[in-house]
């Protein structure tokens, strides 16, 4: 996956995020503030936080949302052997069908890497 990847998801995540938020219907707006709200630092680090978002993505097999996870979690430092420590947990729960998505986050997570070392 190229440093392209992570600007591509990027590109269309924002953009399709202020359309949804400029047709102005207060569930999608409510929903979304919850999300950001969620994610903030409480009784739990946002670090935490996001390694659990990250492992609840994989189960559910949202691979938009690990995406979205890794990235909040490269920006907050998280190491390499930490996410795959998470991603263990993830197919562990998961079970053997989270794999491919386990290959597509540790792609990503390399093209985080890249585009970081740049």
């Amino acid at each position: 996956m190229s440093n392209n990847k992570v600007d591509e998801f990027n590109s269309y995540r924002e953009r399709m995020n202020e359309k949804l938020l400029s047709d102005n219907n207060k569930l999608i707006k409510r929903i979304f503030n919850l999300d950001t709200n969620a994610y903030m630092e409480g009784a739990l680090d946002v670090k935490t936080k996001e390694l659990l978002g990250l492992v609840a993505s994989a189960v559910l097999r949202c691979d938009d949302c690990i995406a979205y996870h890794l990235q909040s979690a490269h920006k907050l430092n998280v190491t390499k052997e930490e996410v795959m420590e998470t991603m263990g947990i993830a197919t562990l729960v998961g079970g053997t069908i989270v794999i491919p998505h386990l290959r597509r986050a540790y792609e990503f997570w390399e093209a985080l890497e890249d585009k970081g070392s740049k």
